[in-house]
C-alpha cells in the first residue's frame, strides 16, 4: 500500500541537523558499497536549491517524516539538510557540505541535469550513495527516483489537445527554463502539441510560482486575448485560473490544471461546465528515495531488471484528477491546506520492489 503523507512540517531554509540519539563518525562509512551489509545508524543528506513553492516544502516534510521512523529504529543518527535557494555553484557546495558532514547517502533535487556531475563523482568516490528525486541527472553513478516527467507532462498536453482540437492556438506557462524538469516536461507537451496540429504562439516562465503564473497569464490575455487554451505546469495553474477568471474568459479558453488543493478549491467553485486536469507530482519521491537508500545502506542490491537506463528508478504515474473523478478525489482532500499537493509515498515494504 502507499502511504498518504499529509502532514506538513515547517520547512527550514538554511541547513539544519535532525539528531537522532546516539553518535557517528564523521568519516564516510564503508557500507556505501552496494551489497555491503551494516546495521548503522547511518547518516543520510539532502540538499535542495529551490525552496520557492509549496511542492518543496512537502518534499521536505515527507522525508522528514520518513527518516523518523528509522530514527526511532536507531537505524538513522542524522538527517543533515541543505535546504535554501541557491544556483547550480551554490548547490555543488551543498552537496560538498555533506560529503564533510561524512553521511552515507544523499538525495538531491538537482538544479542541473549534468551540471553537478563532478561533484557527484566526489561523492561516489568516497562510497556515498547519491540519489536524484523530482529531476532526473546524467550522472551513471546516481541513482535517479521519480517519475516519466515527460510522460507526466504528455498526460496533459494530450488531454488540451483533444479539448481544443487541430488548428486551434494556445499559450503555455513553464516553470523555470533550464531545469531538468521543465526541459522534459515541455520537450515532451510541445511535442504532443505539434503532431496534434495545435498552434503554440509563444511560453512564458512562471517560475513555479502561483502569483507568477498569475501575472504571466495576464500578460498573454493582454497579448493574445483570442487564445483557445493554455497548458501549464504544477505550481502555477492556480495563478492561471485566477487570471482567467478576472479576465471573464475560464468558460472559453481550456486550461490544464494541477493536483493541488488550492487548483481543486478553485474548480470546485467553477461549476459543472468548467473542466480541467491535474496530473499527480508526488512530494513523496524524496521519502520513497529515502526508503531505497535505507536499503542500500543495509546491503540490499537493486534489481538491474527494475532499472531504466541503468539507474532509474522510474514510478508509476497516480491517476490524474479529471471531471469524472474529481468529486471523489476532492472529497478526500478538500480538508487540506490549499498548499497542499496530492501526494504518494512508497513505504519500505513497497520499495523492495526494485531489489533482489
Amino acid at each position: 500500500m502507499r502511504q498518504r503523507a499529509l502532514g506538513l512540517a515547517a520547512l527550514a531554509t538554511t541547513a539544519l541537523v535532525v539528531a537522532g540519539c546516539s553518535t557517528v563518525s564523521n568519516e564516510p562509512a564503508p557500507s556505501g558499497s552496494e551489497g555491503e551489509a551494516s546495521a548503522g545508524p547511518f547518516t543520510i543528506g539532502v540538499s535542495n536549491g529551490f525552496v520557492g513553492s509549496e511542492y518543496r516544502t512537502q518534499m521536505i516534510a515527507d522525508i522528514e517524516e520518513a527518516a523518523t521512523e528509522y530514527q526511532d529504529e536507531g537505524l538513522l543518527e542524522d538527517l543533515v539538510l541543505e535546504n535554501a535557494d541557491t544556483d547550480v555553484n551554490g548547490q555543488i557546495q551543498q552537496i560538498r557540505n555533506l560529503i564533510n558532514a561524512g553521511v552515507d547517502a544523499i538525495i538531491v533535487d538537482p538544479n542541473s541535469g549534468s551540471a553537478l556531475d563532478q561533484v557527484f563523482q566526489e561523492a561516489t568516490d568516497q562510497g556515498i550513495h547519491v540519489f536524484a528525486i523530482d529531476q532526473a541527472v546524467t550522472a551513471e553513478s546516481v541513482i535517479n527516483v521519480g517519475i516519466d516527467q515527460a510522460l507526466w507532462a504528455e498526460t496533459s498536453a494530450q488531454w488540451l489537445a483533444e479539448q481544443v482540437g487541430e488548428g486551434a492556438s494556445i499559450v503555455a506557462v513553464n516553470g523555470i527554463s533550464g531545469h531538468p524538469a521543465n526541459e522534459a516536461r515541455w520537450g515532451a507537451a510541445e511535442a504532443v502539441f505539434e503532431e496534434a496540429g495545435v498552434e503554440v504562439l509563444t511560453t512564458a516562465d512562471g517560475g513555479w510560482d502561483q502569483a507568477t503564473g498569475q501575472q504571466q497569464m495576464a500578460n498573454l490575455l493582454a497579448t493574445y486575448p483570442d487564445i483557445d487554451g493554455v497548458w501549464t505546469q504544477d505550481g502555477m495553474a492556480l495563478g492561471v485560473l485566477q487570471a482567467l477568471i478576472a479576465a471573464e474568459k475560464q468558460d472559453e479558453i481550456v486550461m490544464s490544471g494541477e493536483a493541488r488543493n488550492g487548483f481543486l478549491r478553485l474548480w470546485s467553485e467553477q461549476g459543472d461546465d468548467f473542466e480541467s486536469i491535474g496530473v499527480v507530482n508526488p512530494p513523496g519521491t524524496g521519502a520513497t528515495a529515502l526508503h531505497i537508500a535505507m536499503g542500500m545502506l543495509q546491503g540490499q542490491e537493486l534489481d538491474e531488471s527494475q532499472l531504466q537506463n541503468g539507474h532509474d528508478i522510474v514510478l508509476e504515474l497516480e491517476e490524474p484528477v479529471t471531471a469524472e473523478n474529481f468529486d471523489e478525489v476532492w472529497a478526500e482532500v478538500q480538508g487540506e491546506p490549499d498548499t497542499y499537493v496530492l501526494d504518494s509515498v512508497l513505504s519500505a515494504d513497497d520499495v523492495q520492489q526494485f531489489f533482489q
